[in-house]
């Protein structure tokens, strides 16, 4: 075997994953080589496979959630040989004006690693000495799940949720599961809605949360029910489902706010006069920012955040070719998957 070369899996096109063969990536200068320890699977990789990610073009090899060891770093670094390590694989400019007003997440010429430029399923990956810190104190497991539960972080963020608001999560995959958590955390009164009984019974149980309610004919009755008629002072959609965004609006309250964690390929309409009636705030969430990833650290070191129930899978690098389609089935149960790289 060529030393010189390295394991990676790629998405060659839509519904071929496929292990293959490349060099082991050189640092140019200012960056930092990893040796990737974890990846985490989420909702973005299975679009990749399906071929129903917007911003992508193939063969790519995917992987944005991850952790691993640092190989080699320049000398005035934050980080050195051997640190364990998480990566904020959002890839800003620096200096477009999102970036100068402290926007980074919402660079215009932002690269997403496993996205815009090729991720983590790979032994080693290079990026930027800036996006990459330290994961003292936790594991390299729970430092590869960081980055969809900042995702959650940032929005409840972005939603400004506070003690004792009514906050309802629609959907209740992964990043819905976050949304929920960290809003749970700001101390509101959290709801989630979703179609999956199975998912809604993990947030019932092991997650804690207060509420949930499965979407049938009788949801907006349920909803009221649960607010004394009054709806959401927060509502986050994250079910990528276009259908549910244009719903959410009803369930957001006089003086409530909506944030669209999910992105789809669709244009979403609402009623104006509803939407005036109410003074009802509109907002998107994207990504994440370091010190959403930060905090979601110093949470993990709290021991706040049951980090054991949301993993629920695992593979070899070389294993998840073959097992990347029994993943995407719902059936499965997954919720955090991991690669070990």
């Amino acid at each position: 075997m060529n030393s010189d070369l390295m394991d990676v899996v790629v998405c060659a096109k839509p519904g071929e994953v496929i292990a293959s063969r490349r060099p082991i990536p050189v640092p140019r200068d200012g960056e930092v080589l990893v040796r990737v320890q974890r990846v985490g699977i989420c909702g973005t990789d299975m679009h990749i496979i399906r071929g129903t990610q917007p911003y992508l073009s193939y063969p790519r090899v995917m992987g944005h959630e991850v952790s691993g060891i640092v190989e080699a770093a320049p000398a005035n670094a934050a980080v050195r040989a051997g640190d364990a390590v998480y990566i904020v694989p959002y890839l800003s400019c620096g200096a477009c004006r999102p970036c100068l007003q402290g926007k980074p997440n919402c660079c215009k010429r932002i690269e997403v690693l496993g996205v815009h430029r090729d991720g983590a399923l790979a032994n080693f990956i290079t990026v930027p000495e800036r996006a990459v810190f330290r994961a003292d104190g936790i594991s390299l497991d729970d430092a590869a799940m960081i980055e969809f539960l900042a995702i959650g972080a940032h929005a409840a963020r972005r939603g400004d949720v506070g003690p004792g608001q009514r906050v309802l999560v629609s959907g209740a995959g992964p990043i819905g599961i976050a949304c929920a958590l960290f809003a749970k955390l700001r101390g509101a009164e959290v709801t989630v809605l979703d179609t999956r009984a199975d998912r809604l019974a993990v947030c019932g149980g092991q997650l804690r949360i207060p509420h949930t309610v499965t979407v049938n004919a009788q949801t907006s009755e349920q909803l009221a029910a649960l607010t004394q008629g009054d709806m959401f002072d927060v509502v986050f959609d994250a079910t990528g489902n276009a259908g549910a965004m244009q719903t959410g609006f009803n369930y957001v309250g006089h003086g409530g706010t909506y944030v669209f964690v999910s992105i789809v390929p669709a244009d979403i309409t609402f009623s104006d006069p509803e939407f005036h009636k109410r003074e009802m705030t509109l907002k998107g969430s994207r990504n994440a920012t370091a010190d959403d990833f930060a905090h979601v650290h110093r949470r993990m070191l709290a021991g706040t955040i049951p980090l054991d129930a949301l993993r629920t899978h695992r593979a070899t690098l070389l294993e998840f070719p073959g097992i990347a389609a029994k993943w995407m089935n719902p059936d499965e149960g997954v919720i955090k998957a991991l690669v070990e790289c």
